[in-house]
């Protein structure tokens, strides 16, 4: 999307924002079934709910709709616009945010004609996601398909997709937590206790648990026999966290039981290639 005149790359999220960080524009995506729901509601009340009328407005993306609301931020008065469009796989989502005291250059004319300029990309180079990560990413180990899960926070890489399902191959999840235990011993039960809530495995049962250096940090290996996706796969699991002074890492690999034995140096090539920025 083509940001109004006075809107950088936003420092703390995926956007764009003025240099005192009072106009934000926020850019995200959502589950692609998201667009229907919303474009099947403003059909059904046309007229809006509250006092906020839907619009809608052309994109090279395809019919987008928005809202246009006002609000409060704390003392401040501000301007809330919202949009969503489609997607291929997903549904593109625009938040901005405009105080009172920017709403003569921000107008709601300004604004409209900043969704107008949105596109969707299909394809966005790997270079370009790995380079939004606070981590370098310096070996693939053959994974084709790279997808950042959370910008600048989260990655998955596979040799499925969204169409096929990510179960029936091997995958990488990679991750940055910012809670763990400061002392040693707490460091065991707490990576089981997180290893209980990777997504999207069935009838979990841990196999093995232990301490290890990982690029001379301390870490934690815990393995998972489970079962996943809708077909019920069979799948082994391996998370490794590796423990650092403010965050740390969260590596997961999923496999189907059958293809362990070849995906296993794979997942490890991947961790071992994975370095603080």
């Amino acid at each position: 999307m083509t940001p109004l005149v006075g809107l950088a790359k936003a420092k703390s999220f995926v956007g764009f924002e003025t240099e005192d960080q009072g106009v934000k524009v926020l850019v995200t995506d959502l589950p692609a079934e998201a667009y229907g729901e919303v474009a099947n509601a403003f059909k059904a009340n046309p007229a809006g709910a509250g006092g906020i009328k839907p619009e809608s407005i052309e994109t090279s993306a395809g019919l987008a709709y928005y809202t246009v609301e006002s609000a409060k931020d704390g003392a401040t008065n501000v301007r809330r616009y919202s949009m969503i469009l489609p997607g291929p796989t997903f549904s593109g989502y625009v938040a901005v945010q405009v105080p009172e005291n920017a709403s003569r250059i921000y107008t709601d004319e300004a604004v409209r004609q900043m969704f107008a300029s949105a596109v969707i990309r299909n394809e966005v180079p790997v270079s370009e996601q790995l380079g939004l990560l606070p981590f370098k990413v310096d070996e693939l180990s053959g994974f084709k398909n790279v997808r950042t899960l959370a910008p600048g926070a989260a990655l998955i890489v596979a040799d499925g997709d969204e169409k096929t399902g990510f179960e029936v191959a091997p995958f990488m999840i990679i991750g940055i937590i910012g809670s763990a235990p400061a002392q040693p011993d707490d460091r065991g039960r707490f990576a089981q206790q997180i290893a209980t809530t990777i997504p999207g495995v069935r009838d979990a049962r841990i196999t093995m648990s232990e301490p290890v250096r990982i690029d001379g940090q301390p870490g934690y290996e815990t393995r998972i026999d489970a079962t996943s996706g809708k077909d019920n796969t069979p799948v082994t699991v391996v998370q490794w966290l590796r423990f650092g002074a403010q965050t740390s890492l969260r590596i997961i690999g999923s496999s189907p039981r059958d293809d362990w034995t070849k995906a296993f140096p794979r997942f490890r090539a991947v961790r071992d290639g994975l370095h603080p920025r």
